[in-house]
């Protein structure tokens, strides 16, 4: 129960000192009620009770708190204030968040072993405010001397500056320690891979077919379809017999599959968002029209590449381990699916096709995109670049002649 006692303070003001208990042994909660110098002591009276009746009903309600017990939370307050600004509460609370919904499932999985992998293990527990170009550097340099590849250092590289610079935008940090570390550069022991290697010569994806028919039905057909078409490895795992006009002699492609440990395997967007419809040569139309009929007498699906006897669709790794075995078998060092995606672009490039309808086929976005990774120069068209000119000069003088 409340009971109070009056006062008066160092100024000569009369006020009165309410008091609560809080149990055997517990501090009284105080407070402290100025009653107004003109009222009568009637009304004092009776105010007083109400105002001790409403500070009892807050402290029994835990709406008041004693000297003690206001510091110990606004200790607590500013610990967790002090941890939401450790790197791993940053990326937890703010980065990842802010990422996934932007990113794709794959892109997201990706950040997050990075983060769980390389960063938070080594930053984590660090304050951002105290974090410097020295330790981020160190970082990578640790990174590069495991023997990580160059392009799995620049993908650190770009996450780190992702982090830091979101963190600087909001305020987190007064600047971006990422804007005194160097992107990282290719150890000298990781040689460059020559650009006529990252494309196979007609010759060569030739030879790639050639050996192709003597392997399973539905690997036949895959590989004769990345190659004539250059889709991408989900692409080719997420076709349905519904996308497939083998009137018109099309394919549609409208989906991706991909596969992460968290989401399992998923059905996206192409990677740009946009669905394309190419053309398919005859001679991989009749191994689909195959394929269908095989396929048929074992397991009816709407997947055009399956799972062994099953109705599920392929798991979107297995062509790359398919594709490992098969260039160890074969000698073809490096052969992967995307090599096939990266020939088709090249040869077509090389022997005249335009960028623009080669771009579309593939599913750029951008034209400059094409040109980059798979105008691939060789001897053959850069000869023929010559003889374009030379004909052109020639064709002249005989005008001119004539």
């Amino acid at each position: 129960m409340a009971y109070w006692r009056e006062k008066v303070t160092k100024d000569g003001r009369r006020c009165f000192e309410i008091r609560v208990s809080c149990g055997r042994g517990k501090p009284y909660m105080t407070s402290r009620w100025y009653p107004p110098a003109d009222w009568s002591e009637k009304v004092v009276q009776r105010q007083l009770a109400k105002e001790a009746a409403e500070f009892e009903r807050r402290v029994r309600a835990g709406e008041v708190e004693n000297r003690a017990q206001k510091a110990a939370r606004e200790q607590a307050e500013a610990a967790e204030r002090a941890k939401l600004k450790t790197v791993r509460a940053y990326c937890d609370g703010v980065f990842m968040p802010a990422k996934e919904a932007t990113l794709s499932e794959t892109s997201r999985s990706g950040y997050r072993s990075f983060l769980d992998l390389h960063i938070l293990p080594v930053l984590g527990d660090t304050l951002l405010v105290d974090i410097t170009p020295a330790m981020v550097t160190k970082l990578l340099l640790d990174f590069q001397k495991s023997g990580k590849a160059h392009a799995s250092a620049v993908k650190l590289y770009n996450i780190l500056n992702g982090v830091f610079q979101m963190a600087f935008l909001d305020d987190s940090i007064p600047m971006n320690p990422m804007l005194k570390v160097k992107r990282p550069a290719a150890r000298k022991d990781e040689q460059k891979q020559p650009e006529a290697e990252k494309a196979l010569t007609a010759d060569r994806l030739r030879y790639v077919l050639d050996c192709v028919d003597s392997e399973p039905l539905q690997w036949r057909a895959f590989v004769h379809l990345l190659a004539d078409t250059g889709m991408r490895r989900g692409e080719a795992c997420g076709l349905q017999w519904s996308d497939v006009d083998f009137t018109t002699g099309t394919v549609t492609i409208c989906r991706n599959l991909q596969y992460t440990a968290e989401a399992g395997i998923y059905a996206a967007a192409p990677k740009n968002g946009k669905t394309r419809r190419v053309d398919v040569g005859e001679d991989v139309l009749d191994l689909l029209r195959e394929l269908r009929k095989q396929q048929s007498e074992r397991a009816i699906s709407k997947w055009v590449f399956t799972q062994e006897g099953t109705a599920e669709p392929m798991h979107p790794t297995s062509p790359t381990h398919y594709f490992r075995v098969f260039g160890e078998k074969y000698g073809i060092p490096g052969f992967h699916p995307h090599l096939l995606r990266h020939t088709s672009a090249s040869v077509a490039i090389t022997n005249g096709a335009d960028v623009v309808s080669v771009s579309e086929r593939l599913g750029h976005s951008d034209t400059a995109v094409t040109l980059r990774m798979y105008a691939h120069a060789n001897e053959e068209s850069i000869r023929r670049a010559g003889q374009i000119v030379r004909d052109a000069v020639n064709a002249q003088k005989t005008e001119a002649n004539g």
